[in-house]
Order: C-alpha cells, then sequence, then structure tokens
C-alpha cells in the first residue's frame, strides 16, 4: 500500500488557504492546519509530518520562533517557510535554521505542489529513475560480461558495475539489488576465465597488451616525477578496493586535484606478502626470492612477510643508480598516525615519502574475528561507510591537509583488493600446504581443477616455490578453501568474511590515484 503524506499547514489566515488545501487534498496529500505557532508546536508534538508549511508572518510566536521549537521536537521534517517580507536577514535565519525550501507569498497552488514533490518524492523519483536506468543498462553490462577479451574491458565493466552499486545503495528501491549482485558474479566468473586464460602470457617479454602490474608501478608511476624533480607522497592504504577509494575521493577532492584516476593489476597471490613486496621490490616474487634469499619467506616460514619493505625498496633503486632521498613509515595504530602527522614538516626535507596505512586491512581482519565488527560491516555498503568514517576522522586526512598547502605530487594506492567470499571449496593438502583461503601453496594438494586456477609451474608467472614439486592453486569469484578437517566449523566461520589472495575483480583491479595540490595552480 502506498503511504499517505502528511502534511501541516500553519497560518494565522489558514482559512483563507482551503482551496490549496481541497486541491492538496484532491491530489491525495493528508492535510492538518493550524492557525498559531502554539497550537503548530502542540500538534507536532502529538503527531508525524512528512512536511509542514510554515507562515513567517503570525502573531504570537512568529514562524521563526515556531520553527526553533519544531526542530527540538522532530529536528528531521522538513520545513518550507512561507513569507511576505523578502528581507535579506529574515531569509538568512530561516536558512540558518535547516529550512527545506522558502516561498515567497503569494503563492500559487503550483508552487506548493512543486515544494513537496522537491522535498517528499525526490527521493521516489529519482529511485525509479535509478531502477529503471539500471534496466536498460543491464543487458549492455552482460554483454560487455560475454565479449570482453582485454584488460581495459574488463577495467570498463568493473567502474560500470561499481557506479550502479553506488546509485543503487542511495536508492530506497532495493528490487535491483539482488539482481546487481548477480550481475556482478557473472563478471567475476568471466573475469577468471579471462585471467585463466591470458595470466601467464602477461609475463612474456614481447607482449604489449599486458596491463601495468605491481612491480612496474613505480617505475611507471612515481620514478617518472621524482626524475622532473617532484616531491612524492606514495600512500599505499592495504586493501583498499576501488570502491573503497570511491568513498574516500569526496573527502580528498576538497584539498587535491585528481590528476589521473586508474586501475592497475594486483599480481597473483593478490596477497600483501607478494603483491607488496613486489611493488616495492620492482621485481616479481621468483625475482625477489633469487637475487635475495635473505629478505624473501614463504608461507611457512616464521616471521613477518612484510618486515623488509624498506630494504627491498632501496635495493630497487640501488639497482636503477638512482641516489633518491627517501623516508619509509608504515603506521598501525592511532600513535604511529599522531606522530606523522606531527613530523609534516620534516617529511618536506625528502624527495619521496612512502607512508604504509594498514588500517583498512586491519578492519577486514577484525571483521572475521570479531562479532561486534562483522555486525557493523554486514553487507559491502556498510564496509564501505566504515572506510570512509575512519578516513574523515583518520590522522591520514589530517596530513594531506597539511600537505595540499605544499607544492607536492601525492599518489594513493594499494597492494591488492579484497573481496567477500561465500562458496567453501574442499582442498586436502599437507602440513606444508599455505594456509590463505584464497590461495595455496603446497606439494601434495586435492582438489576440483575446474573450481580453481591450478599453476603447475609457477616459473611461468615468476612466483617462487618452496619445493621442486610445488604448485599454487587460486581461488576464483567469492569461494574460499578449506580443508575437509572440521570442514562445517571454518565454512561456517569464514562464510561472508572479506579475504585476499585470489583472483576477482575486487581483488586484482585496484586503484592508483595521482594528486596534485593547488600551489599547481
Amino acid at each position: 500500500m502506498e503511504k499517505i503524506i502528511k502534511i501541516l499547514w500553519v497560518d494565522d489566515e489558514i482559512d483563507l488557504l482551503k482551496p490549496y488545501i481541497l486541491f492538496l487534498t484532491e491530489k491525495g496529500y493528508h492535510l492538518e492546519t493550524a492557525s498559531n505557532g502554539d497550537d503548530a508546536i502542540a500538534i507536532v508534538g502529538e503527531q508525524d509530518f512528512d512536511l509542514i508549511f510554515l507562515d513567517e508572518n503570525m502573531p504570537g510566536l512568529s514562524g521563526l520562533q515556531t520553527l526553533s521549537q519544531i526542530k527540538v521536537i522532530r529536528p528531521n521534517v522538513p520545513v518550507v517557510m512561507i513569507t511576505k517580507s523578502e528581507a535579506e536577514d529574515i531569509m538568512e535565519e530561516a536558512i540558518g535554521s535547516k529550512i527545506a525550501d522558502y516561498l515567497i507569498k503569494p503563492v500559487n497552488p503550483n508552487q506548493i505542489l512543486l515544494s513537496i514533490k522537491k522535498n517528499i518524492d525526490t527521493k521516489r523519483l529519482v529511485s525509479e529513475k535509478t531502477t529503471s536506468d539500471y534496466q536498460i543498462q543491464f543487458s549492455q553490462i552482460s554483454q560487455k560480461i560475454n565479449s570482453a577479451s582485454t584488460y581495459e574491458n574488463w577495467v570498463e565493466i568493473y567502474q560500470m558495475l561499481c557506479y550502479w552499486e553506488f546509485e543503487l545503495e542511495n536508492s530506497s528501491q532495493t528490487a535491483m539489488d539482488e539482481v546487481l549482485l548477480m550481475q556482478k558474479s557473472e563478471a567475476n566468473k568471466g573475469f577468471a576465465r579471462f585471467i585463466k586464460t591470458n595470466y601467464e602470457s602477461w609475463f612474456e617479454p614481447k607482449n604489449e597488451n599486458k596491463p601495468l602490474l605491481s612491480q612496474n608501478v613505480m617505475s611507471s608511476k612515481v620514478f617518472p616525477l621524482l626524475d622532473k624533480g617532484e616531491k612524492v607522497f606514495f600512500m599505499v592504504i592495504d586493501n583498499l578496493r576501488f570502491d573503497q577509494w570511491k568513498v574516500i575521493e569526496k573527502e580528498i577532492r576538497e584539498f587535491l586535484k585528481v590528476d589521473s584516476e586508474e586501475l592497475y593489476c594486483s599480481i597473483l597471490p593478490t596477497a600483501t606478502q607478494y603483491s607488496r613486496n613486489a611493488l616495492f621490490a620492482g621485481l616479481m616474487p621468483l625475482e625477489i626470492n633469487n637475487l635475495y634469499p635473505d629478505v624473501w619467506l614463504f608461507d611457512d616460514d616464521e616471521g613477518g612477510k612484510n618486515m623488509k619493505e624498506k630494504e627491498l625498496f632501496e635495493r630497487h633503486i640501488n639497482r636503477l643508480g638512482k641516489n633518491y632521498k627517501f623516508r619509509y613509515e608504515k603506521i598501525s595504530n592511532l600513535k604511529a598516525g599522531k606522530k606523522l602527522q606531527d613530523s609534516v614538516s620534516d617529511l618536506l626535507n625528502f624527495d619521496l615519502n612512502i607512508i604504509v596505512y594498514n588500517f583498512v586491512d586491519m578492519l577486514s581482519h577484525a571483521r572475521t574475528e570479531m562479532e561486534m565488527i562483522r555486525e557493523l560491516a554486514n553487507n559491502e555498503s556498510a564496509y564501505r561507510s566504515l572506510t570512509s568514517s575512519w578516513f574523515r576522522h583518520s590522522h591520514l586526512l589530517e596530513v594531506i591537509k597539511q600537505l595540499s598547502r605544499h607544492k607536492v605530487k601525492i599518489i594513493i594506492t594499494t597492494d591488492h583488493g579484497t573481496i567477500r567470499v561465500n562458496n567453501p571449496v574442499k582442498v586436502i593438502g599437507d602440513r606444508q600446504t599455505s594456509t590463505n583461503l584464497r590461495y595455496k601453496l603446497g606439494r601434495n594438494m586435492d582438489y576440483d581443477a575446474k573450481l580453481v586456477y591450478e599453476v603447475k609451474f609457477p616459473e611461468k608467472v615468476h612466483l617462487p616455490k618452496a619445493n621442486l614439486s610445488s604448485k599454487y592453486i587460486f581461488a576464483m569469484n567469492d569461494d574460499f578453501l578449506v580443508y575437509p578437517n572440521n570442514y562445517n566449523h571454518f565454512a561456517g566461520y569464514y562464510k561472508n568474511t572479506f579475504q585476499h589472495g585470489g583472483i576477482s575483480l575486487e581483488e586484482m583491479l585496484i586503484p592508483l590515484i595521482t594528486l596534485s595540490t593547488s600551489a599547481y595552480d
């Protein structure tokens, strides 16, 4: 049943407005009236209204006085002020009191109707239009998914899906939500087929159609800026997906200009140990292990797998004969964030500042392990909302605000994304098999080869192997890999959690944003 819109109209000459009230009643609106501010306040205290029309010039309590008391009782109800006066001070005071609209007498019925539409029906009308537009686009996106044959095709598809996810999220119509989820699933299945077919070929020396991969980001995007004499801040927000970038972009655009926004491709596995080490080393994991065996640790080796990022970067620039003065900071808690914020003036003395921020990664892990966080981020929209809330109040944003007053380039990126997993896939492995839920490295594994991307010869995709017979398998779509031991427990525990390491649009197609400050204008 369609909701009846309830409107309160407050005017000391309410009897003269009966033609208007009859007009709106015939349009299906329910009208209540009051002839003075005191009566209006009493009525508002007893009933809910969707909209209030309020005369500014009344005997007794004025419209503005009535407005202030209504806002105490019902702070969220939209109020349309109607007045004979066009005095600027009255308008400013009314607007400062958060009125929804402002009409000058004499008003006609169509003005009143338009104001209702603007303040009540806009969301419904926008929602209906959004749903209709997505229905039209649905078949076009499906065709793109079916015909996608290049990395650029998949970037376009992913960006379109993210766009519609935001549009439908802001709509009150929920009918299309499930449809979009199904279409995202179909896209990920298509993308997984694309990766299985093409990933190995990206490492062929003569292949000119490969995308920008983790190990080439520094040489392609950072070093050219440094070589031109720019001061660069390279900010790696661990686990930052493209959709999460879009929600924090709103805050950043207040202070910085986006020079370029692109999606580069994380290497496999889409896990910090592999992708971030490749990012800083400028090498694939196989080459890191061959050149620097003192730095590389396999999954089952003891010790932190990303403790040598600064050393890897230093060796990277030394190999290239570059002499950048750089500083590396990893921020894992509030104290470190505050320290970074307080040291911005010192940071400006370096050619390059590398800042690794771990909050989003910690959020995804906390969501797995803590029921409260899982409740707070129970879906993609809520997960983005938590990311947005963190960033708005973060020391990182304060650092960006301070940097915006200086002539610097800022690059915001990540090492990999993350996907919400739902479908457990059984894998049998020995004790040396890695524990990650989205990929496995091991010798003696048993699995359904149709359900994973199987890499029998890791050297072909420039991955190291712990033993001669080691191979990798990667989960696809929203699958996660579970051992048969205590299968039901772990399948239930990890279902609907955010994981990374495997193949999906969300994990592999990740943001790479170059920004400049107003000092360049």
